[in-house]
C-alpha cells in the first residue's frame, strides 16, 4: 500500500532548537512500514534537508504536491498562534497547518481514501467533526484513549529491547543521581510535586526548553541539548521522573522518554496519578510525592551495579513490551486494511 505520511519534524537528529520528540520513534515506525512492504511518501516539507542540511533522499521520498496514495497518515498538527496561524510568508510562519488542511481537503474529503489521524499530543477536540468522518480513524498514543479512538503507542524497535543487556547497563558508572529530559510544556504541577524538592537535595540535571525557571532558582537547568546527547544523559544517570501533562496522565499516555531512559539503563520513576502506572513501570518505581522520589534514589544508590539493580532494569525492559514496533505495526496493518471495522 502507498501511504502518504504527514509529519512536521525530523527523521534524523534535526536541529537543537526544536521540540520534536518524534525523532525518537518516527524513523522506527517508517522503517517498519517499509519493511512490511508499504511504500511511504512524506507530504510535508523536508525539514531534515532544509533546516538541518541532512540529505536522506537516498532512502526516503518527499513530495509537496498531491501524489497518488492509497491511505493518508497524519501526525496531527494543531493551531499555534503566531506560528502556523499567520499568513504564509510572514516572519516565523510555519506552513504545517495549512499543508495539513490541504491534505485533508484533497485526500480525505475529495478522494475519500482511508485516513489515520495520530493525535500524539491530545489536541484534537472531542467534538471535532473529523472524529465522525466515515473514512477517518483517530489514534492516540495512550492506554486509555478518547472514546472511538484506537491506541497507537510510540514505537520502539523490538531489536533495541531484545539487545539491551541489564547487567551491562547496571554496571555503567552513573554520576548523576537524578535527571529530567524534556520541555516545560504543562508540566509545572508535576515538576513541583515530584521532581523539584528531590532535585534540591541531589546532584541533578534538567535538559529541555524551560522558558520560565524563576520559581526554581537553585536547580540545574541546562537548556535544550542536541538530540544525540539525550541517550548520553540517560546513560550517565541513575534515575529520572517521567513528568506528564495532566491530559496525558489521565489517559495513561506515556511519552518516548520511558524507552529512551530504560534502554540507557536509567531507572524511570512514575507518578502514581498516571492512569495504569503499573502497566508502564514495576510497582516499586511508582511514587506518590518528592519524598518517595528521594527515598527511591537512595535505594537505587545502594543497589547500583548489583544483581538487584540488573534485575530491576530487566523488569523495566519487560514493561516496554506494549511499545514494541511489531505491536504498533499490527495495529496499523489492521486499520489500513480493515478501516470499515473501526468506522462502521
Amino acid at each position: 500500500m502507498r501511504i502518504g505520511y504527514s509529519f512536521w519534524g525530523f527523521l534524523g537528529p534535526g536541529i537543537t532548537d526544536t521540540p520534536d520528540g518524534g525523532r525518537s520513534h518516527r524513523r522506527t515506525l517508517v522503517d517498519g512500514l517499509c519493511a512490511a512492504g508499504h511504500d511511504v511518501v512524506f507530504l510535508q516539507l523536508n525539514r531534515d534537508l532544509c533546516e538541518a542540511g541532512d540529505s536522506l533522499t537516498g532512502h526516503y521520498r518527499w513530495d509537496v504536491g498531491l501524489p497518488d496514495v492509497d491511505a493518508l497518515f497524519l501526525e496531527w498538527r494543531w493551531p499555534i498562534p503566531g506560528r502556523n496561524t499567520t499568513a504564509c510568508g510572514r516572519p516565523g510562519h510555519t506552513c504545517d497547518l495549512h499543508r495539513q488542511a490541504e491534505l485533508l481537503d484533497h485526500y480525505t474529503h475529495e478522494v475519500g481514501i482511508p485516513t489515520i489521524l495520530w493525535d500524539k499530543d491530545r489536541r484534537l477536540p472531542p467534538t471535532a467533526s473529523l472524529r465522525r468522518t466515515r473514512n477517518v480513524t483517530v489514534c492516540e498514543p495512550a492506554l486509555h484513549p478518547n472514546s472511538g479512538a484506537v491506541p497507537l503507542l510510540f514505537p520502539v524497535a523490538d531489536t533495541a529491547i531484545d539487545a539491551a543487556d541489564p547487567a551491562a547497563l547496571a554496571a555503567l558508572p552513573r554520576r548523576t543521581p537524578l535527571v529530567y529530559v524534556g520541555n516545560q510544556y504543562d508540566r509545572d504541577l508535576m515538576f513541583d510535586t515530584y521532581f523539584a524538592p528531590a532535585a534540591a537535595q541531589l546532584p541533578h540535571l534538567i535538559a529541555g526548553k524551560w522558558a520560565d525557571t524563576r520559581r526554581w532558582p537553585n536547580l540545574n537547568f541546562i537548556g535544550r541539548v542536541p538530540f544525540p546527547r539525550v541517550s548520553a544523559i540517560y546513560a550517565d544517570a541513575l534515575a529520572t521522573v517521567l513528568l506528564l501533562p495532566a491530559r496525558y496522565a489521565t489517559a495513561g499516555q506515556m511519552t518516548q522518554r520511558i524507552f529512551e531512559a530504560v534502554l540507557a539503563g536509567c531507572v524511570p520513576l512514575l507518578p502514581a496519578e498516571v492512569r495504569s502506572a503499573d502497566a508502564l513501570v514495576p510497582s516499586p518505581l511508582i511514587v506518590q510525592h518528592a519524598t518517595d522520589v528521594r527515598h527511591r534514589i537512595g535505594w537505587l544508590s545502594e543497589i547500583a551495579g548489583t544483581d538487584e539493580h540488573a534485575s530491576l532494569i530487566a523488569k523495566c525492559l519487560q514493561h516496554l513490551d506494549p511499545f514494541r514496533l511489531s505491536t504498533q505495526l499490527e495495529v496499523l496493518s489492521y486499520l489500513l486494511h480493515h478501516p470499515e471495522s473501526v468506522l462502521s
